[in-house]
């Protein structure tokens, strides 16, 4: 499988990643470009989905960045991973449903890693634990090329979501590795990046 493998040890500015996810799209309907797999963290950004709000703003003052993905207003932080997939489907099964449950059966398999069992929901997306969820999902389509990806709470801090109502939820609806084990949470990029590319094959 010809796909890069990105994993940053410091934190990507939000704007910057998504430049560089829109010109690997572009690059990719050019001819020149490969698949990415992108592990990384953010600091502290709010953004707002196609589907989102003003009234999902709960603190007016803080910043908030519109962006094209899918979804409604998050954030990002420190001690939450990201993992953006630039993925060319021209090349398997057009169908973003399929994709969706990879990045599901991903999440759930590396929450597993630290005792963690997880499930998906049928009436919202991302992934839950005892009816909070500890992970988004937010893509992009363009030219049958995925972008954007999901972000997974491992030990940010929950309380910066009191400022907005997070993906249209009760923010106190939100949880974090962190706080469903008492496991060390060790080898975090090393177990992504295998469960991610070990599943990729499947869509």
């Amino acid at each position: 499988m010809n796909i890069q493998i990105k994993i940053s040890k410091n934190p990507i500015s939000y704007i910057k990643a998504i430049k560089y996810m829109e010109k690997r799209v572009n690059d990719i309907k050019l001819g020149k470009g490969r698949d990415l797999l992108w592990i990384l963290e953010h600091p502290l950004t709010y953004t707002a989905g196609i589907r989102s709000n003003k009234n999902e703003i709960l603190d007016k003052k803080i910043k908030v960045i519109k962006t094209n993905r899918g979804g409604k207003i998050t954030l990002h932080d420190r001690g939450q991973k990201i993992i953006y997939l630039v993925i060319d489907l021209n090349n398997k099964k057009k169908d973003i449903r399929k994709f969706i449950n990879f990045i599901e059966k991903s999440i759930i398999q590396f929450l597993n890693k630290y005792d963690i069992t997880a499930k998906t929901d049928k009436n919202n997306i991302g992934i839950w634990v005892k009816n909070k969820k500890i992970a988004a999902i937010g893509l992009r389509l363009s030219k049958w090329i995925t972008y954007h990806g999901c972000s997974i709470n491992l030990n940010n801090n929950l309380n910066k979501y009191k400022k907005i109502i997070p993906c249209g939820l009760n923010n106190n609806k939100v949880t974090s590795l962190k706080n469903e084990t008492n496991n060390k949470i060790i080898n975090v990029n090393k177990n992504l990046k295998e469960i991610f590319l070990f599943n990729i094959s499947s869509i």
